[in-house]
Parts: C-alpha cells; structure tokens; sequence
C-alpha cells in the first residue's frame, strides 16, 4: 500500500525538458496499462512479498542472501533513513556507488520507496567524474559502499550540492553509517505514493567527463522493460537466476540482474567481479539459467570450456543475451559450439532504458540483431529521416513504450527527431524485417570513396583462429582520404611479425571483399574498454 502522494509538478521539480521535445511513447499494449499512482520498487519487492515469494531468494551473491522478504526490510529501513535522518524529500536525487551487490539493491529500492530518484555511478569512477554527475543532476545525498569512500569523500568536500554522505559496508557496527542508522529504524514504510510518470532514476551514459548525458525514466519505464523484452523475448519464470557482468550502475545490468528476475519472483546473482574467469566460475557453481554479458566476455568463456572441457558444467544456462557490442557470427558459432546455450543478440541504449531490438530463442540468426521487442516499432531513415529502401543502410529510428528525455541537455534535439529515437546505429532492414547491425554512425569508413563498416571487418579478423579480440577504426590517408586500421590481440604465442600481418590481410580478403581488407594493422595486448565492456574506439583514434 502507498504513502502519501508526492505528485506535484513534475517538470519543474524534475526538470524535465519540454513536452513537445519527447519522442512519441508507445503505451497501447495490455501490458504497459499501469495505474496512475505506481513505485516501481513496491511492485518489484512489496508485491511479490504479497504473492507469497516472501521466502525465496530475491538478490543473492558469493556470500550473502537477500529474500524478498529481506529486501523488504532492508529498502523499508533504508527510506526510513533517507526520509528522517537525511530530511530528504520526494524528487531529491540520491547518488549510489557501489559494486554489484545485495546492499546496493536495497538501497536502490529504498530510495525508488522513498520517492527519490536513484542516480547509479559506475564504481572505477574518479572524484572528477562523481563530481560532473553531483553538478548535472543536483545530487543532494549519497550512498556508498565503504570501499569506495577516497574519490566520493574527495567529491563531497568540493561540492557544494552535495550534502550528505552515508557509507555501507555490511558489518553493520557503525553507528553513524548506514547500517548503524537502519538498525534503529522500522522495517515497516508506507512508500511513497509515486505517479506512474515520476522520474525514479537518472541514467548516465557513458562517458561522464565533459558534460555528461543523464537520461530521465520514470517509474513505468522500469516495469515496461520488465514486462516487454524480459516478459516477451526472455519468459522468465521464478526457478530462473540470471546472473551477468555489467554494473548495476549500466541500464543493462539493472534489468538483466535485478529488475528482471525480481518482477517474476527469480533470482538474481550479483558479482562484484564479473570477468570471465569468475563468470564461468559462478555459473559452474550457482547454476543460473539466464546470464547477461558482452560479445568478448562469451568468446573468453568459450575458449576456456573449449580448452577444458571437462572441468566446466555450463548445462544448467537455457538462455544468454548479448548486449554492448555487435555478437559477431564467429563469436555465437564459436560459442553454439563449445556451450550449446541459445545466445541472444540485442540493442539497446541508456537513452531507452533497455533492448527494444532482439533475437529471438527459435529464430536467432548469426550476423542479425533481431526483430522489434513487443510494443517497440524500428525503421531505417536518411539523414532527411526519409525511410530507405530495404536493405539499405541507413540511420535507426525506434519508437516505444520507453524513450529519450535527457536532463537539461539541447542534444534531446539531435536524438528525438519528428517523434522517433535516433539512436546513432547505423542498420539495415531485410524483407522479413530483421534488422541487422552496420555501425556506429561514427565507425563508417570512407576509403576512396567506399563505404566500409568497421564491424564487418572486426567479424572477418575474430574468424581467423589467431585473433583473440580486435577494434577497427578508420585512421586520415593522403591518396585514400581514409584507411582501414585493425587493433588486434593475438592467442598467446602468435608472434608479432610481418607474417602475421600478411596473413590476417589475406584472410580478411578472402572472407569479404577485398577493398575492405586493413591496410594497417596494430598488435596490441589489451584494448581499452569502458566498465560495461564496450571498446573505447574514440581511444584508439586519439592514439590511446
């Protein structure tokens, strides 16, 4: 049961920008027909609580076990603090930094309860960083596991928005911490009475220098991922544990591994190291059934079943999404080979919250990203938004029950154009309407006037048996005006020599046409990558 309501003017408390700048929502489906009073966390944890899933695990990890009832408490006695001890009032935004695990959880659901907005910060980020997330979206007060106290402390004491800090570190023994202050309060709230369309959290993408990107979703936007592409393209049932690498910070973390298996009474199986040597560890041990992670984390695991076979037992996976970067057929190949698990391609993007384009479990192509998410529509558009001609390349354009509102940011003109996300992926639409991924707008490629897509190049190197994971980039040519330079790491024991050059220039003309082929390539141990795992190929141009 809801608190007291706390909708007021939403646009001037929010600062939301204008109505007339929003993309066009798509709400008619059964599905998205919410209530007009809704908390997205009451729904995802009270309810489920109510449909008897009290005792059965909510959010777990290595060491510790939330029920729903647990994360009932928890969140009720977390807003509690937000609420009396920190005076904070609905629409305050809260920043939360931590590493993937059960006490972020309820303190991202305690502060949804309270009726606050939930400002999730990647943990690697730097005091600089913290700092242009606390000025873009006013951030009032934060919420930080202990561990991450240096670069959040050095923030506080330069801002002048930021009030208060409290620290978790799941001992409890601090007094004045958070656990301290929750151990005195009621594991009874009446959470606050949210409007369906109330900014509950404030997403910011990637890159959080400069002037950061906050993306605005309101509570219905939580729960309409929930019951679109999980609901639809995942199906998940209770006895499901999803498990993944993304933070919880990144939009596709916080579905794929607590929204998701929460609004179906599932489970959801936090690591606060995601890589893949601890992956396939977690998965050997904890059996999930849906995991989330990238292309390159899926081609690692691979390799390592294929290296051993016998020492891993991946059986208990029924379902894998792949999200962040293109799949590359050689990577789902390799990984139907080795693993047997259907992996599912998608996009998606912070601005629409989650997937909108998807595989589908029984007609999943390699090389293709999928058909629309039910209750999305996609096209393919010129630069005029003319649609093109199938099987064309050309700009994406979707429209869904999720959309773009960046938070006081005039590049909300450039991504919402006549009512449509334009999203900066180039794609191009086959006659069944499957949608097929080409480029980032900025990763095409004009060599001597070709059009060349740095990812179908990347998928015709990750073929070669040598190469363990590659970035292309276009780099300035005097006589071609562009050419094609491949970054690639090599299997270890691969020299860097000539021959290896030579060789994988051949391979890639023999696999695509020959005028895409890398005039230059670089061998490199490591290529630089955000936290969610996406190639920094901005980096690579810079020379870094």
């Amino acid at each position: 049961m809801l608190g007291p309501s706390a909708h007021v003017d939403t646009f001037a408390r929010d600062n939301l920008p204008p109505e007339e700048t929003w993309p066009e929502i798509l709400l008619d489906r059964p599905e998205f027909q919410y209530p007009e009073r809704l908390n997205a966390a009451v729904e995802l944890i009270d309810a489920m609580v109510g449909k008897g899933h009290g005792l059965r695990p909510a959010i777990v990890s290595w060491n510790e076990s939330f029920t729903y009832r647990d994360l009932m408490k928890a969140s009720n006695r977390i807003a509690h603090v937000l609420t009396n001890e920190m005076g904070l009032v609905p629409g305050a935004r809260v920043l939360l930094r931590g590493a993937n695990n059960p006490r972020l959880v309820a303190c991202w659901a305690g502060v949804l309860k309270a009726g606050l907005v939930a400002v999730a910060t990647m943990p690697l980020l730097r005091a600089g960083e913290l700092k242009a997330i606390v000025e873009k979206g006013q951030v009032e007060a934060a919420l930080c596991d202990r561990r991450l106290a240096e670069d959040m402390e050095a923030c506080a004491a330069d801002s002048e928005i930021l009030k208060r800090v409290l620290y978790f570190d799941g001992s409890g023994t601090g007094e004045d911490d958070l656990e301290g202050l929750m151990a005195r309060a009621s594991p009874q709230f009446a959470p606050v009475a949210t409007g369906r369309d109330d900014v509950a959290l404030l997403g910011f993408t990637s890159g959080t220098t400069g002037n950061p990107k906050a993306t605005m979703h309101f509570h219905r936007d939580i729960l309409a991922i929930c019951d679109g592409y999980a609901g639809q393209v995942l199906q998940p049932h209770p006895e499901d544990i999803f498990i993944g690498s993304p933070p919880i910070a990144f939009t596709f973390g916080l579905g794929g591994l607590v929204t998701f298996p929460l609004r179906f009474g599932a489970s959801g199986l936090l690591l606060e190291d995601g890589r893949p040597p601890k992956l396939i560890e977690a998965i050997d041990r904890f059996r999930p059934t849906v995991v989330f992670t990238a292309p390159t984390a899926y081609r690692a695991i691979a390799e390592m079943v294929r290296s051993e076979p016998r020492r891993w037992d991946l059986s208990s996976l029924r379902l894998c999404v792949s999200a962040g970067e293109t799949l590359p057929p050689a990577v789902y190949d390799l990984w139907m080979d080795t693993v047997g698990a259907q992996i599912l391609d998608g996009i998606g993007s912070t601005e629409m919250l989650h997937i909108f384009i998807s595989n589908r479990p029984e007609t999943a192509e390699p090389g293709t990203t999928g058909i629309p998410v039910p209750g999305y529509r996609a096209k393919i558009v010129d630069a005029a938004m003319n649609d093109v001609s199938v099987g064309e390349p050309g700009f994406l354009a979707v429209q869904g029950p999720t959309g773009c509102r960046y938070l006081a940011d005039e590049r909300q003109a450039r991504y919402v154009r006549d009512g449509w996300n334009v999203t900066g992926d180039v794609m191009a639409m086959d006659d069944d309407g499957r949608f097929s991924f080409v480029a980032r707008s900025d990763d095409m490629i004009v060599s001597s006037g070709y059009n060349i897509s740095g990812p179908e190049v990347e998928n015709a190197l990750m073929s070669h048996g040598d190469v363990v994971e590659c970035a292309v980039i276009g780099v300035p040519d005097e006589e071609r005006g562009e050419i094609v330079q491949a970054h690639v790491v090599l299997k270890e024991g691969v020299d860097w020599v000539d021959a290896t050059v030579a060789a994988l220039q051949d391979h890639v003309k023999a696999t695509i046409a020959p005028y895409k082929y890398p005039r230059s390539i670089v061998f490199t141990d490591a290529l630089p990558k955000t936290q969610t795992g996406k190639i920094q190929r901005f980096r690579l141009r810079e020379g870094g």
